[in-house]
């Protein structure tokens, strides 16, 4: 069989995969370029690991029977048509960007940011910052998304005492399930943390950012699109938000003119929110995982239907 790998590994990387395949398989590395060599490896490939540019799934390689994409979000593939086992990483990130979304809005109640620039400036000014601080256990959140990456949030802000509720149309681990039912708790909610998938394109509206409670958090480790994003900068800089974590932009890399670069109640993590110590070697280890299920003809994990968007 042949396997088409299209991520960015190092030597080390590239080695540590073909070391775990099954002998009767054989590896492509697309290594960037175009050739010969390459559209032919791909147009031949039985397997697929990784996201490659949407405008080469036009036409699906006509033997492909499972693709395992490297990432949790495939919004750019919902045109795709194909027979294959898909799946994404599904929960392989949900611990570490829940983790980096509470890490930002704590370092807003905790005065964390100010305190770094305080540091730089070498200016000692404690007794005055302390009655600035909030408490995270004191706080009502509302999560956007009951998938896995909204459950981690939930879990890790509950641990601090937050009272939580998430949304969603359907699952019943959620408390909201219409918009309508949402609005209506937004004057009364300090943050929101937006885990959504891309389909659901300028979801946080004008009109929703307008509803948000004065003073409330916002927070975006879904995708930027789910966000009107020029709302939200309105809205931060009238200070009708206090202040945004934002993992994703509607743009990235953000554009160098982009307002959010010098807004001071703005932390931008720059869509590092999955990022963890041998990152692309737990990818690999998932892909291998999910292979010998396909393989042996078992269930894989996180199977996802590309053009209904889950």
């Amino acid at each position: 069989m042949n396997l088409f790998i299209f991520a960015e590994l190092d030597l080390q990387q590239q080695n540590y995969l073909e070391h775990l395949l099954p002998t009767n398989i054989t590896p492509f590395f697309y290594n960037g370029y175009s050739s010969p060599e390459g559209e032919k490896a791909f147009r031949s490939a039985d397997l697929l690991f990784g996201n490659p540019p949407s405008s080469w799934l036009a036409q699906v390689p006509p033997g492909l029977q499972f693709w395992q994409l490297e990432s949790a979000g495939f919004d750019q593939y919902k045109q795709v048509q194909t027979n294959a086992v898909v799946c994404n990483m599904g929960d392989f990130f949900a611990e570490a960007c829940a983790e980096t979304m509470v890490a930002g809005i704590l370092s807003f109640y905790r005065g964390i940011i100010d305190l770094v620039q305080l540091q730089e400036e070498q200016n000692w000014q404690g007794k005055k910052m302390r009655l600035k601080l909030d408490l995270l256990g004191q706080k009502t959140a509302i999560v956007l998304g009951a998938g896995t990456i909204g459950q981690a949030v939930k879990r890790i802000l509950e641990g601090f005492g937050t009272k939580v509720k998430m949304t969603a149309r359907q699952n019943p681990v959620a408390q909201i399930h219409s918009l309508e039912e949402l609005f209506q708790h937004l004057p009364h909610t300090d943050i929101i943390i937006n885990t959504l998938p891309g389909n659901l394109d300028k979801y946080v509206s004008k009109e929703f950012i307008q509803s948000m409670k004065i003073g409330s958090l916002y927070a975006n480790v879904g995708r930027g699109n789910t966000t009107d994003e020029q709302a939200l900068i309105e809205a931060l800089e009238s200070e009708h938000l206090a202040g945004a974590v934002l993992d994703v932009t509607e743009e990235e890399p953000l554009p160098q003119d982009s307002p959010l670069w010098q807004m001071e109640n703005v932390l931008l993590t720059q869509h590092t929110g999955g990022g963890q110590v041998r990152e692309v070697e737990g990818k690999i280890d998932r892909f291998i995982s999910n292979l010998h299920l396909f393989l042996a003809g078992d269930k894989v994990l996180n199977q996802v239907n590309l053009t209904q968007g889950y």
